[in-house]
């Protein structure tokens, strides 16, 4: 009988009377030991037998009751049962049956035995409930059994006394099969009471158990055995141990502290001493429990503790019986006798504690006296305690433990320090202890300090020997004490390219000692280990993991951390309501926070995903009667689109460009006028009194007020919206811009627009108020014409930015939003299933996916065939087999089969959770290039202010001394006023005009229009580019890197050649072709389809026969019968001679003339009169199938498939009604136009990579046909990213041309990603320049094109520099001695004029010819050549040292040159491969890997 104690929290009670009804009830109910009822408290505390009870059923009996019951704590606690033995007078009234009974029928007594020869009952009772005297008085006539102290080692024969020494007892065990059934008997009968230690050996088929028959029988013991379905049967009748008299006080009074005959006993048998071996070669625990239970049973042993962290063991023995030499040759002697013991040092009575934690490296002397034993100090952190009855509840607890000496609990640190024997105590139990009562306790991360403490000999040899059963370590205890001490770190892995990779780590680390379990992220590059940090600790499992060849380092503070759950919890309606909820999650193990909103509905949440997940979450606050959902998450990425700055930019343009066309009008107009006017001051003589008449008698010279003209009126009120609206947006950057110290554009921006302005507002202001004759001239004009080119560019470039981000949006849209999630039964047996959301699946959870559904998360089949399309992630066409073991892809799409899943990687761990973020981190971390004009402006700004400056003060100077210059060139100003005023208004205006001439206008139009033109001729080229980075930074490319499948090749199978392994005259080849094809017509997998395709297009005909049994075998191949082809061979009969025609092209597609052509095969034309139909039976598949259905692959055939495997080609069987008839060669082909771009590339002067996630043989295989010499093979779409940025570090700037989806991450990392625009949105998104046509030399055009674009640029700068460089001394008034004047108006037609130069400069772009593949044919003929295996260099992964070709041999080279096939070469198979996988199903499909098994399959 196991007894249990349990609280179960108890509402809705208002008086005794409830109390006592409760406890009526439920007392009575069977199994029921006692019942403690509180009113105050508002509990039950109930002690039960837990083999007759549960937790539940208690709590739904106070249920039926009416009372709201709850689990304050869903684990019972043990009850420790006490036992006193009763001697039974030999002339009793009663029988001994009697007295049994009349024991048992009170409460709290668990268990009543008699001894054989009935003298003495051992009761078994709860201290709580009754006591020894209690019990006495129950029975008249019995009294307490006292005698046993006071019996000597001597006497142990005695037959009373037999019952209480220990026995041990060896049965013969049949039918183990395995290790799980030795620890189910273990298990089973190590929780027997009575039962002090069992060890069953497999290979001996025997149990040895060491038990104390006054508490269980042998009979009793054999029997539990047969029980748990072994038979068992007696070897040895039981043997009773010699035990000294402490064992037996030790064993009779487990609780009792030390009664006074029992120190009077030990004083006189003092005679046991302590050992202390170092044991090598233990390896885990069930090495130590075996040789806890053979020393054990050594008679002159008293206790022994083994340590498999510490590799030693501490004996307790009887000197006068056993040796230290002989101990340690038993200990050697123990199965599988390769433990090596020896002694620490040269006295046998040491007690040394070599502790893995300890700073110390020896702790102290050794002490030689067993009265002195060491003692250590731990320090535990306890969290939760609030008040000083909590200090002294825990000192009150942890010090009645055994080998506690002395313990502080401090409230302020929130620790205690406890003083113990380690012989009897660790510190792990006496954390467990701690958090029993409810506190949370951890280790301390300081040492447990060994300390000598001298104490008197009596007082200490009993405290060593008190130690209780429970230190005979049982395996449950020591698989609990495990449970208890598991930690978790993680480790980044690096250079792991497959699942391969993932599987080889897993599998290594999962053997070594320490490990509990290992999951490896592929894509996240990172392994979460769960160890025990007493046996090992994360830098040794990052070496472990170095040693298979990967780079491991530990990362720090990386705790998964934990999971955030947001709900809506719908029906609350007032503060208890929250109270409630709030309350009871905090209360559920696992929840580390929470906290309900009541105004929004809301709930947010803080949990350990270990413990707890989001259901178990979902459920509880659904128990309480509240409805609750997930949050849903915005599953777009609109955070990431430029929506808002392009709406900005726009608004900016408009504004200003309604106003600046009426100010450029004006402009215009003034400058024509005044420049008739200059002509008429040259040639007509007139005088500067007619010019001025003439000049204020134009139109918008007309003064509306004195001082104030219609022109500058009108540009007044056109410039005041546009310097408002226009140029809200540059005044703050303007303003960001200076308060971090830099100047850049903007601010050169806003100086010349407000400085313009404001100066022209002054002046008109002055003009007016001296009512001036001739109007001043004023800048109105340059506000709005600058900001109408620099928002015009600004807008641009946030809408190809936009575009970027639409990527994101598609990428998170392929993640599945629902799983199915079913509980399994025993034997897999579908018990039920629900639709969750995906963010509700937990680590662990069966997912079930049907055919054509999504993977929801990564997981592990568990159950299933099917074939599964992860073109997502590896961009490879063909599907993947998946069976129970393999892993799958959230996002991937399953095709054929249904399949049940393990979610091993749920959420953010998910691997497209992982490109996803890889894009967005790609796409955030590209910092923009620094526009060229950006970067000059910041010196320019601070030029020009410093030159205007200089012109103002050098101006007012040399007035002051020389007033008549300034007179002489001042036109028109008012004679009333002073000297000193007219000299610094000239001052001021030269200045001004320095400022407004050197405004950075031109700049800011060299790089946009330049890029507009740019990429509007792209466009019309069939080249996207999106804004001008990509078009700035494409020249400076120096690395051009090809994805392989899609991109150099076209992505989908395709026949490149067909052998007929049967005459023709047997079966005639276009009948095999009619009955291949017809077979494949119901096949969905590429390589059929390809099959059917070729089929088709030879026989010239688009309906096949009928096809019937149709059966599919993933990963080997299909099975069928084929009818109802004649009419089929009828028609193409018709054209015999072509068929023989075709058939010597179909027998060699490809052009390797080096391989015999076979002869066309006569095919006798006669047509039977009529068509019978015919049944052909039908294999396919790759060489496993063959050989299981019994046809054999000939020698030649098999080497004409290793070739084409060697080339990276699938080789495919088909064999009709038994008979191999051909062999079928499907590639993915490369582009026609690949090899052209690959030379032309070369040729200017780039180094081209292909870098692609297909096995290293097709790799190498593509890249000698378009001449690429560096290949990147198995390589991870994060990889590519890691790939890419390992190029850029080396201070390349790289350009990605890819397709799929798993190209993205890369295309945005890159500092130009090119995507094909057949490719996937994804990919197309993700790109920088997209080529809409699937053209290869597109890639040639855009670089070249952008090389174009940037030279234009540069002589933009040219024009634009060359005119500030020129206008701005003679605005400043350098050239005033030589007569050259700058008269505002020419400054503004000067800076027109460079305007307009750049436009027109960017405008002949649109002359651009992209370069024609003729040309360039023409110019590479001759020079492009496939290249040799050996010229081409292989990497695996991303790892630099690529297994590259080995270098061949001087006979190797002649083989060569004599253009033999180099296949004779790899004769064996196995030395195909350059790398062998140990998982085939990630590519057996993909290529016909090495070996039988994992072969090509259809």
């Amino acid at each position: 009988m196991e007894t249990k104690s349990i609280v179960i929290g108890v509402e809705g009670m208002t008086c005794n009377s409830c109390v006592q009804t409760i406890e009526q009830h439920v007392g009575k109910m069977n199994g029921i030991c006692n019942i403690k009822v509180s009113l105050e408290d508002k509990n039950a505390v109930i002690i039960y037998d837990s083999k007759l009870q549960t937790p539940a059923t208690l709590q739904e009996a106070i249920y039926d009751m009416g009372f709201e019951a709850t689990l304050a704590d869903a684990n019972p606690q043990p009850v420790l049962p006490d036992t006193i033995f009763l001697t039974i007078p030999t002339h009793s009234a009663l029988t001994s049956k009697q007295i049994c009974n009349m024991l048992l029928k009170n409460k709290g007594i668990v268990d009543v035995k008699m001894s054989s020869d009935q003298k003495t009952a051992v009761v078994t009772f709860i201290s709580s409930i009754i006591n020894g005297k209690q019990i006495i008085q129950m029975v008249p006539g019995v009294d307490l059994n006292i005698s046993a102290p006071e019996v000597t080692p001597g006497t142990c024969e005695d037959s009373s006394w037999s019952q209480a020494s220990s026995v041990v007892l060896r049965l013969k065990v049949e039918g183990m099969t395995c290790h799980s059934c030795t620890s189910t008997i273990e298990g089973r009968i190590g929780k027997l009471q009575g039962i002090q230690r069992i060890k069953v050996s497999l290979d001996n088929q025997e149990a040895v158990v060491v038990y104390q028959p006054h508490l269980i029988t042998a009979e009793e013991i054999k029997h539990q055995i047969e029980v748990a379905g072994f038979s068992a049967s007696f070897k040895k009748h039981p043997k009773p141990l010699k035990l000294s008299a402490i064992d037996l006080e030790r064993l009779r009074n487990p609780q009792t502290k030390g009664s006074e005959t029992a120190l009077k006993e030990i004083s006189t048998v003092n005679d046991t001493k302590t050992v202390v071996f170092r044991i090598d070669g233990m390896h885990c625990n069930s090495c130590v429990l075996n040789i806890q239970s053979t020393i054990s049973a050594l008679p002159s042993v008293t206790s022994i503790v083994v340590s498999l962290e510490k590799k030693s063991a501490i004996i307790n023995y009887n000197p006068n019986l056993i040796g230290v030499e002989v101990l340690r040759k038993a200990i050697e002697a123990v199965s599988p006798e390769t433990f090596k013991v020896s002694l620490p040092d040269k006295y046998e009575n040491v007690a040394l504690f070599p502790t893995l934690a300890s700073p110390l490296k020896s702790p102290h002397p050794a002490l030689k006296d067993t009265s002195q034993p060491l003692t250590q100090v731990v320090v535990i952190n306890i969290e939760g305690m609030t008040c000083n009855s909590c200090v002294q509840s825990i000192e009150g607890v942890i010090s009645q433990k055994a080998g506690v000496k002395s313990i502080h609990v401090s409230l302020s640190n929130h620790n205690g320090t406890i003083e113990y024997d380690p012989l009897q105590t660790c510190p792990e139990d006496l954390r467990s202890s701690i958090e029993d009562m409810g506190f949370d306790a951890s280790l301390s991360a300081q040492a447990e300090r060994p300390m000598a403490i001298a104490r008197p000999s009596p007082e200490v040899q009993l405290e060593s020997h008190k130690t209780e059963p429970s230190s005979k370590v049982s395996p449950a205890r020591l698989a609990r004490q495990e449970t208890k001490t598991i930690s978790k770190c993680y480790v980044q892995v690096t250079g792991m390219t497959c699942a391969s990779c993932v599987a080889n780590i897993e599998r290594n680390l999962r053997r070594e000692d320490g490990i509990h379990s290992i999951l490896v992220a592929l894509m996240a590059g990172k392994a979460e280990v769960r160890y025990n940090p007493a046996v090992i600790h994360p830098s040794a499992i990052a070496d472990l993991i170095r040693e298979l060849g990967f780079g491991a380092t530990v990362m720090e503070n990386c705790g998964e951390g934990d999971g955030i759950l947001e709900l809506v919890v719908r029906g609350m309606t007032c503060a208890s309501c929250v109270h409630k909820i709030e309350s009871t999650l905090m209360k559920t193990n696992g929840v580390l926070y929470c906290s309900v909103a009541l105004a929004t509905n809301k709930a947010h949440i803080k949990y350990d995903p270990e413990i707890i997940g989001p259901r178990d979450v979902i459920q509880v606050v659904k128990d309480l009667g509240f409805t609750t959902s997930l949050v849903k998450k915005d599953r777009t990425a609109s955070h990431l689109d430029h929506k808002q700055e392009i709406r900005q930019w726009k608004r900016s343009f408009v504004v200003s460009l309604v106003f600046c066309i009426p100010v450029m009008g004006l402009m215009i107009y003034m400058m024509v006028m005044d420049s008739q006017l200059a002509d008429a001051h040259a040639h007509h003589n007139m005088s500067n009194e007619e010019m001025e008449a003439l000049h204020s008698s134009m139109v918008l010279e007309y003064q509306l007020l004195p001082g104030l003209s219609v022109m500058n009126f009108l540009s007044f009120l056109l410039c005041v919206p546009v310097q408002m609206f226009g140029g809200w947006h540059f005044y703050i950057q303007a303003y960001k811009a200076l308060k971090h110290k830099t100047a850049n554009m903007d601010v050169l921006i806003v100086l010349a627009t407000t400085i313009a302005f404001a100066y022209s507002f002054v002046i008109l202001l002055v003009a007016m108020a001296e009512k001036a004759k001739v109007n001043p001239v004023t800048f109105f004009d340059t506000p709005p014409m600058l900001f109408v080119f620099i928002s015009l560019g600004r807008w641009l470039e946030h809408v190809a930015k936009g575009k970027t981000s639409e990527a994101l949006a598609r990428l998170i849209s392929l993640q599945a939003t629902e799983a199915t999630i079913v509980t399994l039964g025993p034997d897999n047996v579908l018990l039920s299933e629900e639709q969750v959301d995906v963010e509700l699946v937990q680590r662990g959870d069966i997912v079930k996916v049907i055919p054509g559904g999504k993977f929801p998360v990564d997981g592990r089949v568990i159950e299933g065939h099917s074939m599964v399309d992860e073109s997502l992630i590896t961009g490879e066409a063909m599907p993947v087999t998946k069976k129970p073991g393999n892993t799958v892809i959230a996002g991937s799409i399953n095709q054929n089969g249904s399949l049940l899943i393990s979610a091993t990687h749920v959420g953010a761990d998910t691997t497209l959770s992982q490109i996803v973020k890889l894009v967005e981190e790609a796409q955030t971390s590209k910092a923009p290039i620094q526009q060229f004009a950006d970067k000059l402006s910041g010196y320019f700004v601070p030029f020009i202010v410093a030159v205007s400056v200089v012109t103002l003060f050098a101006w007012i100077i040399i007035g002051f001394v020389d007033f008549e210059i300034v007179e002489k060139y001042f036109l028109g100003y008012n004679k009333s006023i002073s000297a000193a005023e007219v000299i610094i208004r000239f001052a001021f205006q030269a200045s001004i005009t320095v400022l407004c001439i050197a405004c950075p206008c031109s700049l800011g139009l060299a790089t946009p229009t330049a890029v507009m033109v740019g990429t509007g001729v792209g466009a019309q080229n069939g080249i996207l580019i999106k804004g001008g980075e990509p078009l700035e930074m494409a020249h400076k490319v120096k690395v051009v890197v090809f994805d392989k499948t899609g991109t150099i090749t076209h992505g989908t199978p395709e026949v490149t050649q067909v052998k007929f392994l049967v005459e023709g005259n047997q079966l005639p080849h276009h009948k095999m072709l009619a009955i291949v094809g017809t077979a494949e017509s119901n096949s969905e997998h590429p390589l059929g389809v390809a099959i059917t395709k070729y089929c088709k297009k030879e026989l010239d005909s688009e309906t096949l026969g009928t096809c019937t049994d149709f059966q599919v075998v993933p990963g080997c191949g299909i099975s069928c019968k084929v009818t109802n082809i004649e009419a089929l061979l009828y028609r193409t009969n018709i054209m015999v001679e072509e068929n023989n025609i075709k058939n010597v092209t179909l027998v060699k597609i490809e052009e390797n003339a080096d391989e015999s052509v076979q002869p066309a095969l006569i095919i006798d034309a006669e047509l039977p009169t009529t068509l019978t139909s015919q049944k052909y039976s039908v294999l396919i598949g790759n060489r496993e199938w063959m050989n299981r259905n019994g046809l054999l692959v000939t020698n030649e055939v098999d080497k004409a498939m290793m070739e084409h495997e060697r080339r990276g080609r699938t080789a495919v069987l088909a064999a009709v009604d038994g008979v191999l008839c051909g062999l079928i060669a499907i590639a993915d082909t490369v582009k026609p136009e690949a090899e052209l771009a690959v030379h032309t590339l070369k040729d200017m002067g780039l180094e081209v990579v292909l870098m692609t996630g297909d096995n290293s043989k097709t790799a190498r295989s593509i890249a000698s046909q378009v001449g690429i010499t560096k290949v990147f093979a198995e390589v991870l779409p994060s990889h590519k990213v890691a790939k890419v940025k390992q190029l850029q570090d080396e201070g390349k700037r790289v350009a990605m041309v890819g397709d799929g989806i798993n190209d993205s991450p890369a295309l945005a990392m890159a500092n130009v990603g090119i995507a094909i625009g057949t490719g996937t949105d994804v990919a197309i998104e993700a790109a920088d320049v997209v080529l809409i046509k699937d053209d290869l030399m597109d890639v040639v055009a855009s670089i070249d094109l952008s090389r174009k674009t940037v030279k234009r640029i540069r002589i933009n700068f040219v024009f634009a520099l060359i005119y500030n460089l020129i206008g701005v001394p003679i605005a400043a008034g350098v050239f005033l001695p030589i007569g050259l004047v700058l008269q505002p108006w020419m400054g503004s037609a000067a800076m027109a004029a460079s305007s307009v130069s750049v436009v027109l400069s960017s405008l002949l772009l649109k002359m651009y010819q992209k370069p024609s593949a003729e040309k360039l044919e023409f110019r590479a003929r001759g020079q492009m050549k496939h290249k040799s295996p050996s010229e081409i260099s292989v990497h695996i992964g991303i790892d630099d040292n690529g297994t590259g070709s080995p270098k061949l041999s001087l006979m190797d080279r002649i083989i060569n040159y004599s253009r033999a096939s180099i296949n004779s070469l790899f004769s064996d198979k196995r030395s195909v491969n350059s790398i062998v996988l140990n998982e085939p199903d990630k590519h057996s499909l993909l290529v016909g890997d090495f070996g039988e098994d994992d072969d090509t399959a259809l």
